[in-house]
């Protein structure tokens, strides 16, 4: 199932990530902000469990989202400021990456890296910001199933009606919450508006 983001802050945030002028350090600011603001969404079903914490009046008991139960997987490199943000909300929570690069001729994807940690009976979420033609989305997921989790969760912040589409088709047991579906892919497989190369724009390393 896909879960399309429609408050105004997400699309204000999203369209400030469009503007050329948003320098790095901003850009990887307001990916961190939307990845929270999909965290918010795409949890608030979790289960969660009773802990006792020492409080200013004494040891209370509250309900706390078991968190050694999820673990953060991202797609190197653009995902990393996403990861870096989901984590900090929950800390105890596992990480794990994964390193594709996209054939520029064939426009498919290659798995060259896969640090999981173990995920058997385990909610993964793995955060991509761009999901243009799902190749590289698709991979992970397959990679990450064949790991046995209990439950797999994708965070995006843009996609492609194709792409999106792809997935749905290929994982239909898998929830996406993404802040925005724009308009299509152009003829070279990029998002249109879309907002350029997420990885290079939140590290400055545009050629």
């Amino acid at each position: 199932m896909i879960y399309e983001l429609s408050n105004p802050v997400t699309k204000t945030l999203l369209n400030h990530l469009r503007e050329t002028q948003t320098d790095a350090l901003r850009f990887r600011h307001i990916v961190q902000e939307l990845s929270r603001l999909l965290t918010y969404e795409a949890l608030k079903t979790e289960t969660m469990e009773e802990q006792t914490i020492t409080t200013w009046e004494g040891e209370k008991t509250f309900d706390f989202i078991k968190e050694k139960e999820i673990i953060f997987v991202t797609i190197l490199r653009a995902g990393l400021p996403m990861i870096e943000a989901v984590t900090a909300l929950l800390p105890n929570a596992s990480s794990g990456f994964l390193a594709m690069k996209r054939d520029e001729n064939t426009h498919q994807s290659v798995l060259y890296y896969d640090r999981i940690p173990d995920c058997k009976d385990k909610t993964v979420v793995i955060v991509d910001p761009m999901v243009a033609t799902a190749g590289s989305l698709c991979d992970a997921i397959s990679v990450i199933k064949s790991k046995s989790p209990k439950k797999i969760i994708t965070l995006n912040l843009i996609g492609s009606p194709e792409g999106m589409d792809i997935l749905e088709q290929k994982h239909p047991d898998i929830d996406t919450y993404i802040a925005q579906i724009d308009d299509k892919l152009n003829e070279n497989m990029f998002i249109v508006p879309g907002l350029g190369d997420a990885g290079d724009r939140a590290y400055n390393t545009n050629e």
